[in-house]
């Protein structure tokens, strides 16, 4: 069963994640969306892509038992990719969120240029209390809301409502529950569909340039941050091993949490 689905009309492409309610990200998800994205890349007639996902939820996060050490290097790599072919995607890219947006699935909604979502949506990144983090989100999260707010959503875990997402800056516009998509369709043709894909573009380019250098150049260098060091740690295995018994984890210097 195919966990992406693609549809392009009226120089709108959809991407959505087809595997509800949870949405994981796993290896065959990833793959599925990098092969939709890559159909997308050579597209000149779009005027914008709208990430979304079936169900009630945006995503739950990427794959826990893939981030255990062996298939973790792998998984990273090509999640990363993944985010690096979003941010050269040749039209505006925009995150339509409704419930769960967590972890991967967070970090795949800050590789695109807009973020819309639901005002009882929920944004953040937990891996924290797995005693892992976010590498992407460590990079491009900074860019949206400032180091310090990034700081707190990355050191604590927490997530933020769609409403506070908005107050902050990391989305673009938080809309009432059940009219994300008339939203924006409506938005769409208000403000992108009458502009030329060209202009739209090139604009882009010039936009990105700041995702781009942090995409590109420190994500990999954070990327062997989490491979080389971190997953060295007793803690990160146990936090992770923890979460799939379902168990409280034992820190190595501070017992269980």
């Amino acid at each position: 069963m195919n966990k992406v689905r693609l549809d392009v009309q009226d120089h709108v492409a959809t991407v959505a994640l087809a595997a509800p309610k949870a949405n994981i990200l796993d290896e065959a998800m990833v793959m599925e969306l990098a092969h939709a994205f890559a159909g997308l890349a050579a597209r000149r007639d779009l005027n914008a892509v709208i990430l979304t996902a079936d169900g009630p939820h945006f995503s739950f996060g990427a794959s826990v038992q893939e981030h255990l050490p062996g298939p973790v290097a792998g998984m990273l790599q090509r999640f990363h990719a993944l985010l690096r072919q979003i941010g050269e995607t040749p039209a505006p890219t925009i995150a339509a969120i409704r419930g769960q947006c967590l972890g991967g699935g967070f970090e795949l909604a800050l590789a695109c240029d807009l973020i819309i979502a639901e005002e009882t949506a929920q944004l953040g990144c937990p891996e924290i209390k797995l005693a892992v983090f976010p590498p992407a989100a460590c990079v491009l999260l900074p860019l949206r809301v400032g180091s310090s707010r990034a700081a707190e959503l990355v050191l604590t875990g927490a997530s933020w409502s769609g409403a506070q997402a908005a107050a902050a800056g990391l989305v673009n516009r938080a809309v009432a529950a059940g009219e994300l998509e008339q939203h924006l369709k409506e938005w769409l043709d208000q403000n992108l569909l009458a502009q030329s894909p060209a202009a739209l573009r090139h604009a882009l380019s010039a936009l990105r340039s700041a995702t781009r250098r942090a995409l590109e150049e420190e994500l990999p260098k954070v990327e062997r941050l989490y491979l080389e060091k971190l997953m060295a740690e007793p803690d990160a295995e146990e936090g992770l091993r923890a979460f799939l018994e379902k168990r409280p984890p034992h820190w190595r210097d501070g017992g269980a949490s």
